[in-house]
């Protein structure tokens, strides 16, 4: 039976995107196409390389993942979410407790990602 309440959003063109979060929803939709292995160490290092982009081209946006000096918002959220801190960096610690938890350490990004956004003191909602 297919009906609306089954369809699934297609991808969008990366022209069509317009932050971050369109980015990750774009992940989210498709993850095994993004990241090998469903690696969240991948996808950090693409946001990494998202956000250097950023700084090249002088784009301002609300970025919750890494600056320069910073692990960002993201992380310092995710250590008082788990009470602990890691040099590791969060990508890391997220796949430790998937692991721990037996679930695929991409839901569990995204769980924690919707949680963040959700709640999180200056969180960007969109």
């Amino acid at each position: 039976m297919t009906g609306a309440s089954n369809a699934r959003r297609q991808p969008r063109p990366l022209t069509e995107l317009s932050d971050v979060h369109d980015f990750l929803e774009e992940i989210r939709l498709r993850p095994g196409m993004w990241l090998r292995g469903d690696s969240l160490q991948h996808l950090d290092s693409m946001l990494i390389g998202y956000r250097a982009a950023m700084a090249v081209h002088g784009v301002e946006e609300d970025f919750a993942f890494w600056s320069p000096g910073t692990q960002g918002p993201f992380a310092e959220w995710l250590w008082r979410r788990l009470g602990r801190h890691s040099s590791l960096g969060w990508a890391v610690e997220i796949e430790r407790e998937a692991r721990e938890a037996g679930v695929p350490a991409v839901e569990l990004f995204f769980r924690l990602w919707d949680e963040y956004r959700r709640g999180a003191p200056g969180a960007p909602v969109k």
